[in-house]
C-alpha cells in the first residue's frame, strides 16, 4: 500500500513529524488515495479533539478574526450566484418591458398591447432552469475530480462565450438556446458554493457563510432591478440589450478572484494531499489567533475517517443506507423553495402589474423588493446563529402559507383600487419574508446535512431536485399570472398556501437542528438514527466516534 511505509499506528496519539505528513500528502497527490487502503491512517486524534473543541468555543466574532481570509473567500465564491440571480430576474422583467414584447412578443386585443404568449414566457424562464439541471450533474462528478475552484473557474470562462449568444440573439428560440447555455455554468456555481463555502469556515460560521448565497441572489436582483426600471423605458432595443450585456461584468474578476483562492482543505484531504491542506487552513485562518493547522487537518482526517469505503464517491451511494435520508434532506430542502414563495418573488415586477399597478411603479416596487430582500437575508444572520436552522425554516415556511392565503382572499374580493394595493403588498410580503425564513436557512441546512465524502454529489443532485420542481412549476405560474390563460393573479396564492403547508409539515418531521454541530457530530447522529426533534437535545460526546 502507498502509506505501508510511512504510517504506522501510533498507540500513543502523539503527534506525526511534518515530513511524514508531506510525504503522504506528495504520494497522494501523484495518484496514491490515503483513504481507499486496508490498513487504518494514523492521525493525531489528541489534536483533533482540541481543534473541534476549539472551533466549539469560539463566538462567531472570534472565528471571524481567527478565520479573516476564510470569510473574504466564501464572500467570493458566493459571489458567483450574483449571475444566476440576474439572468433568473432579467427574464422576468423582460417579459414585463413593452420594447421586448413589441419585438418578440404577439399583440393582445385583450390587453390592447404587445406580450409575450404564455408557451414562451415559461419557456424562456424555463431555459435557464433546464441548462442548470444539466449543470448540476456535471458538477458533482467533476469537483469531486478536480476540486471547487478549477470546475467554477471552467463554468465562469464558458459562461462568457454562452454570454454571446444571449447578446446577439434576433429570435425567441436564439434567446432560448442562449439561456440553455449560460444554465449549464449557473448549475457548476450553485452546486458547488454552499459546499466550498460550508467547508471553508469553521463551525461558527457556516451559518452566516453559506446564508451570503441568499445574499447575493438579492443582490443580483437588485441589480437588475436598478438597470431595467433604467432603461425598460427605451423604445430601441437598448431595453434589452444593454441589461444582457452587463453580464460581463462579472465572470472573468471572479475567475482571477479564484485562481488565487485556496482550496477547500476538505475535498484536499479526501484526495489524500495533507500538505496542501494544511497548507490551505493556514491561508484561510489566522496563526496568531490560536489555530494550529496540523490539528486542524487531524479533526478533518478523522471525520474523514467515519466515512472510510474502499469505494470511490458515486451517484448510487447516495440512495442508500443513512446517505439516503441525508440526500432526501437536501434534495427536499432545495426542492420545496420553489412552493413556499419563491416564485412570486421572482416574478414580482410582472405579479405586481397583473395587480393593476402602472409600468413604472412596477419596476420600481419590485427594485423595492429586492432591496428589503436583501436587508431581510441579512437579518436571518442574527435568526439563524441563534435560534438555529430548523426554527426559522420550518415557522418561516407556516408565516409565509398564512400570507398566502390572504394574498389569495385579496384577490377575491373583487376589483379595486384596495383590492390591487392589497395584493401588491402581500405579494411584497410573501417576497420579503421568503429572504428572512426559509431561503437563507436552507442554504445552510444544504451546506451541513451532506456527508463530507459525497458532499459535491449531494448538493448537485439536491440542485437538479430543485430545478426538477422549478421547470413545471414556472409553467404553471406563467399560466396562473397571464391574463391570456388562467388570469388567477393573486389567487394563485391559495395554491401556493397549499404546498406551503405541505412543505412545512415535511419539514417539521425531518429537518434536524444542526445548530452548534461539528461535521463529525452530524455523521454520528445520522448513524444513530436520532429523530430529527431530537437531535438539538442529544449529547455526543467529544471523543465519541459513532
Amino acid at each position: 500500500m502507498f502509506l505501508s511505509s510511512i504510517a504506522k499506528m501510533n498507540n500513543d496519539n502523539t503527534e506525526k513529524p511534518t515530513a511524514a505528513l508531506e510525504v503522504e500528502g506528495q504520494l497522494a497527490s501523484n495518484g496514491g488515495p490515503v483513504y481507499d487502503v486496508d490498513e487504518k491512517v494514523d492521525y493525531n486524534r489528541t489534536g483533533a479533539i482540541d481543534a473541534e473543541r476549539l472551533e466549539h468555543d469560539m463566538t462567531v466574532i472570534e472565528a471571524v478574526k481567527a478565520y479573516p481570509a476564510a470569510s473574504f473567500w466564501a464572500f467570493v465564491m458566493s459571489c458567483t450566484i450574483i449571475m444566476e440571480s440576474y439572468c433568473v430576474f432579467l427574464m422576468g422583467q423582460f417579459i414585463a418591458t413593452k420594447r421586448f414584447c413589441h419585438d418578440f412578443g404577439v399583440f393582445s386585443e385583450k390587453a390592447n398591447t404587445y406580450i409575450i404568449e404564455a408557451s414562451w414566457q415559461s419557456a424562456f424562464q424555463c431555459s435557464g432552469p433546464v441548462g442548470a439541471f444539466i449543470g448540476v450533474f456535471i458538477a458533482g462528478p467533476l469537483t469531486s475530480w478536480i476540486g471547487y475552484r478549477w470546475a467554477t473557474i471552467g463554468g465562469l470562462m464558458c459562461l462568457n462565450g454562452f454570454i454571446f449568444i444571449f447578446y446577439f440573439g434576433n429570435s425567441q428560440g436564439m434567446f432560448f438556446a442562449a439561456q440553455i447555455l449560460e444554465g449549464i455554468p449557473w448549475g457548476i456555481f450553485v452546486a458547488n458554493a454552499p459546499a466550498y463555502c460550508a467547508e471553508i469556515v469553521p463551525m461558527r460560521l457556516r451559518a452566516p457563510a453559506t446564508q451570503m448565497l441568499q445574499l447575493f441572489w438579492a443582490v443580483g436582483s437588485i441589480i437588475v432591478g436598478g438597470i431595467t426600471y433604467h432603461y425598460q423605458s427605451k423604445d430601441d432595443s437598448s431595453a434589452y440589450r444593454v441589461p444582457i450585456a452587463l453580464q460581463w461584468l462579472f465572470p472573468t474578476p471572479l475567475a482571477i478572484l479564484l485562481f488565487i483562492a485556496p482550496e477547500s482543505p476538505w475535498w484536499l484531504v479526501r484526495k489524500g494531499r495533507l500538505a496542501d491542506a494544511e497548507k490551505a487552513v493556514k491561508r484561510l485562518g489566522n496563526a496568531k489567533a490560536g489555530n494550529n493547522a496540523r490539528d486542524a487537518v487531524a479533526m478533518m482526517r478523522r471525520t474523514i475517517e467515519l466515512e472510510k469505503t474502499e469505494k470511490k464517491p458515486n451517484l448510487i451511494e447516495l440512495w442508500k443506507g443513512t446517505d439516503l435520508y441525508r440526500t432526501l434532506i437536501v434534495c427536499g430542502v432545495y426542492a420545496s423553495q420553489n412552493l413556499t414563495g419563491n416564485l412570486i418573488a421572482n416574478q414580482a415586477v410582472y405579479f405586481f402589474k397583473q395587480a393593476g399597478m402602472a409600468d413604472n411603479t412596477a419596476f420600481a416596487l419590485g427594485l423595492i423588493t429586492s432591496a428589503l430582500q436583501w436587508i431581510m437575508v441579512m437579518l436571518s444572520w442574527i435568526l439563524t446563529t441563534y435560534l438555529g436552522r430548523r426554527t426559522i425554516y420550518v415557522y418561516g415556511q407556516f408565516i409565509n402559507c398564512i400570507f398566502l392565503v390572504a394574498l389569495g382572499i385579496a384577490a377575491s374580493v373583487g376589483f379595486s383600487t384596495a383590492a390591487s394595493n392589497a395584493q401588491a403588498s402581500l405579494g411584497l410580503i410573501v417576497s420579503v419574508l421568503f429572504c428572512l425564513g426559509p431561503a437563507p436557512a436552507s442554504w445552510v441546512i444544504i451546506g451541513e446535512t451532506s456527508s463530507v465524502r459525497l458532499r459535491p454529489l449531494t448538493t448537485g443532485i439536491g440542485r437538479g431536485a430543485y430545478y426538477l420542481v422549478n421547470i413545471p412549476c414556472i409553467f404553471l405560474s406563467s399560466y396562473m399570472l397571464n391574463n391570456d390563460k388562467w388570469n388567477l393573479g393573486g389567487k394563485s396564492g391559495y395554491i401556493w398556501a397549499g404546498t406551503a403547508l405541505f412543505c412545512t409539515a415535511v419539514s417539521w418531521l425531518y429537518i434536524p437542528e444542526m445548530k452548534d454541530r461539528s461535521f463529525r457530530e452530524i455523521d454520528i447522529l445520522f448513524h444513530r438514527g436520532v429523530q430529527a426533534r431530537k437531535w438539538k437535545k442529544t449529547v455526543i460526546d467529544i471523543t465519541d466516534d459513532n
